[in-house]
């Protein structure tokens, strides 16, 4: 019999452990990499079948590429969607102090970005005086850029975890199984960035079997930094030190000022 692994936190923000439970079900129902399993959810507790580590190999890394293209092929409806079971924002962060994450239906990638993540994310930087002048003036540049559909493509909506750090990948014996998402209808790249904003064991391996199932379009490593823009900035907020400098950089790189 499986043993539990619980997630709890006193006072959690009404509907967290459900938003994260409706997303591991709905990355899970992709039939791509494998999702850790939900035994019970609560108001204040999320009951999962607990995973046994491994040390991650090659291989194991190979098929995690394969299967994560095939989750973000599974689509959503929209960008910016939240998973199949949940109505409304999400999270993004740590559990013990997770940020409110904006939801929305956007046709176009880049009016997503800037209205559910850029906006929200640059005002939250300026009221906690981490911006300076320049910065708000690029934050805004960078929305403008975004709505103008600079880099807007033609794929639709994927699937995404959407907080794809190395720690919420588990290698495991049954498969490189995916823990703890911010799930949402998001642009592939995104996930593909946060895996190497903080490094991932075998991660060109990874990069090489995802692009034989799911070839990128042209030029995706260079769109690096403005699908790491967010996260790094969540870090910012919640840690400073460093993660504000890397802000600044990403931003300014992003929109050239």
């Amino acid at each position: 019999m499986a043993t539990v692994h619980r997630k709890s936190r006193a006072g959690s923000p009404p509907g967290f452990f459900a938003c994260e439970a409706a997303g591991l079900r709905w990355l899970a129902s992709a039939g791509g990499a494998p999702v850790v399993e939900v035994v019970d959810v609560a108001d204040d507790h999320l009951d999962l079948v607990r995973l046994h580590p491994v040390p991650p190999d090659a291989q194991a890394a190979r098929t995690f590429g394969e299967a994560l293209a095939r989750t973000h092929d599974a689509g959503a409806p929209a960008f910016g969607a939240p998973p199949d079971g949940w109505d409304g924002d999400g999270w993004f962060g740590p559990l013990d102090s997770p940020l409110p994450m904006p939801s929305g239906r956007h046709q176009a990638w880049g009016a997503f970005l800037a209205d559910c993540r850029v906006r929200p994310v640059a005002t939250a930087l300026r009221r906690a005086g981490l911006t300076t002048p320049a910065d708000d003036v690029a934050f805004d540049r960078l929305v403008g850029l975004l709505h103008d559909g600079r880099w807007d493509d033609d794929d639709p909506p994927a699937r995404v975890h959407g907080d794809l750090w190395q720690g919420n990948v588990v290698w495991t014996a049954q498969g490189t199984t995916l823990i703890d998402p911010a799930a949402h209808g998001g642009h592939r790249e995104s996930d593909l960035a946060m895996l190497a904003l903080f490094g991932l064991p075998h991660l060109d391996v990874v990069l090489d079997a995802y692009q034989r199932t799911r070839p990128l379009r042209r030029g995706w490593r260079h769109r690096a930094g403005l699908h790491q823009l967010y996260p790094v900035a969540v870090h910012a907020l919640l840690f400073g030190g460093g993660y504000v400098a890397r802000t600044r950089a990403l931003l300014h790189a992003t929109t050239g000022r």
